[in-house]
């Protein structure tokens, strides 16, 4: 590949990026909510409901496909996640997942116990654990993210960690605002006292190189339509923890671990999609030996990419007198390309819709992010308008979308 990004053959692999809306390209903006997929990744779950796929167990064509659609996949977010295949599970969706693992994990706590959570992440991994430390009668204690500039301090975290703290929650990336969280100095202080971690890399997925060997986390999650494939969720969790814990699980399934993680029959066509979109993101590195290889190339490509297109954006951003940025003021290492920003005299929703008039499409409200607007204190205007970009975007729709935000001046 070339050292310049090169987006028209990006782009040219996403059929719904030349959707028109009205008389205005439409400008995915809305990247934080979920990305558009690749055609490699729809021609892979087609592909599987064509050939015809059956169930696991059999020994006939159609479920031995299922069986290769699984390895493959698992095999696919191993290389993503810099971990072992049978340390990965698949379920419907990130949320789903926390629900499930939270539940299991409780069974483990004891009165006296405590966990720690924080007000930067999406309510997918704050509301399980509350719900999990209040049904075993726990202590929750929350560490609080800087509004002044959007981050959250690992040390900060390390300060409520004790030997009563079995669990720590915490996200890569907040979905919100895009900072960036110091994983690996929140598992360190967390294993000093023998606690867990659990790791929300939903939003990290598309920006960002997920290593849970080097965020040494006890688990982390994800979901591929936030990383360009379809609606599915990913458990990784270290073998000797899903092997430990007891999951919830019908008596016919397997005992051990990751297929005791996955409840029920899985979409069998969607995790051909997953893989797919790995693939789609390993493609974008350097050709080498292993596709990890290319993923950590390809990371370093994205990341180049997305911090131009988050500095044009700053740097547009600032004469603008009416609109006030929420989260990391800088571009690079400290957050990844999403931004949130409210416009003095309009509530978000406002906003939001002249946006999309102009065929720019972003997001309004909380996000799900519930602790993040009650910390900004701008419920009461709607939450914030929120504005993503991924390594699909441009330029020109930077400029669109700074073009739109000057003309509410």
């Amino acid at each position: 590949m070339p050292t310049t990004f090169p987006i028209d053959e990006v782009r040219s692999r996403f059929p719904a990026l030349s959707r028109q809306d009205g008389e205005f390209q439409a400008a995915y903006l809305d990247g934080p909510g979920g990305t558009q997929v690749p055609l490699s990744v729809v021609d892979a779950m087609a592909g599987v409901l064509t050939q015809g796929v059956s169930n696991l167990g059999g020994r006939f064509g159609a479920s031995e496909l299922a069986e290769e659609v699984v390895t493959a996949g698992r095999a696919a977010m191993a290389d993503l996640f810099n971990c072992e295949p049978n340390e990965i599970a698949f379920g419907q969706n990130m949320t789903s997942l926390t629900f499930a693992v939270s539940r299991a994990l409780a069974k483990t706590w004891n009165a006296g116990d405590a966990i720690v959570l924080t007000s930067l992440d999406h309510d997918a991994n704050f509301a399980p654990w509350l719900r999990a430390a209040n049904d075993a009668g726990v202590e929750v204690r929350i560490s609080e993210f800087d509004p002044a500039n959007g981050t959250l301090d690992p040390a900060a975290i390390a300060g409520l960690i004790d030997e009563r703290v079995r669990l720590v929650a915490v996200c890569l990336a907040a979905n919100s605002i895009g900072t960036l969280v110091d994983v690996a100095s929140v598992s360190a202080a967390a294993h000093e006292f023998g606690a867990l971690v659990y790791v929300d890399a939903v939003h990290a997925g598309p920006h960002h190189l997920i290593d849970v060997r080097r965020l040494d986390c006890d688990f982390l999650v994800a979901s591929a339509y936030k990383f360009f494939g379809p609606h599915t969720g990913i458990l990784f969790g270290k073998l000797d923890h899903l092997a430990s814990v007891e999951a919830y699980k019908v008596r016919p399934a397997p005992s051990d671990p990751p297929g005791k993680w996955e409840t029920g029959t899985q979409s069998f066509e969607s995790i051909a999609g997953v893989a797919a979109a790995v693939d789609h993101i390993a493609s974008l590195g350097e050709p080498s030996a292993t596709r990890r290889q290319s993923v950590e190339s390809a990371f370093s490509r994205i990341h180049d990419h997305e911090t131009a297109l988050s500095q044009r954006f700053l740097d547009g951003l600032a004469p603008l007198k009416r609109v006030r940025l929420y989260g990391v003021p800088e571009a690079g290492s400290g957050r990844v390309a999403t931004f949130a920003i409210g416009v003095d005299g309009m509530r978000a929703d406002a906003v939001a819709g002249s946006l999309t008039e102009q065929g720019l499409y972003v997001w309004s409200g909380n996000y799900y992010a519930v602790n993040v607007m009650d910390r900004f204190g701008v419920n009461d205007q709607g939450g914030l308008v929120r504005i993503g970009f991924v390594h699909y975007n441009t330029v020109d729709e930077v400029d669109r979308v700074l073009e739109a935000l000057a003309a509410l001046e």
